[in-house]
């Protein structure tokens, strides 16, 4: 099967696409996150998925549209409360579009192996985009393999951020630390 696999950056990336591969699936992986802030930490991701994806041989769908930053911030401003849902799913809805759009058969996303992501919302986004779309939405729990994909980004050195990529997630981080 070929799966669009939206990636959130490089270390959630190792999992997901392992399994998947172990499946035989055809893999391409997207990376479109406009919700990153500040922008060099955007750029700092991407550097780390552009060097996995090209180690690993794994193909990438390039996409940049309106959803830009602004874009982004301009859907969640005054509705912080729901900020995850509304990333959700401006994320996944580029993927499933893509993925239509593209011929893919089915379309999923690393945000599946966090174990600080809402599983239960992810999966319903997913699963709405799915029915908009009409292409099959690939839930799995991949948190199960959080430890192994740990010990692996880690012996590659790859570059882990400190929290989820919104200037919202990036402030309680912060304020948990002080």
């Amino acid at each position: 099967m070929k799966i669009l696999l939206h990636a959130c950056c490089a270390p959630c990336l190792v999992i997901p696409l392992d399994d998947l591969r172990s499946e035989a699936h055809d893999v391409t992986a997207l990376f479109f996150n406009p919700n990153i802030h500040p922008y060099s930490e955007y750029l700092r991701r991407l550097d780390s998925f552009t060097y996995y994806t090209k180690e690993n041989n794994v193909p990438v769908l390039n996409y940049e549209n309106e959803h830009s930053m602004e874009h982004w911030l301009q859907a969640v401003v005054f509705r912080e409360a729901q900020r995850c849902r509304i990333c959700f799913n401006v994320r996944l809805e580029a993927t499933a579009r893509l993925a239509e759009a593209k011929g893919f058969d089915a379309f999923s996303t690393t945000l599946l192996y966090s174990r600080f992501q809402k599983h239960d919302l992810l999966k319903t986004v997913g699963e709405a985009m799915a029915e908009k779309f009409g292409i099959p939405f690939i839930y799995k729990d991949w948190r199960s393999g959080w430890n192994e994909g740990v010990r692996r980004y880690r012996k590659l050195g790859l570059y882990r951020q400190k929290y989820c990529g919104c200037i919202y997630s990036e402030k309680e981080r912060a304020l948990k630390i002080i």
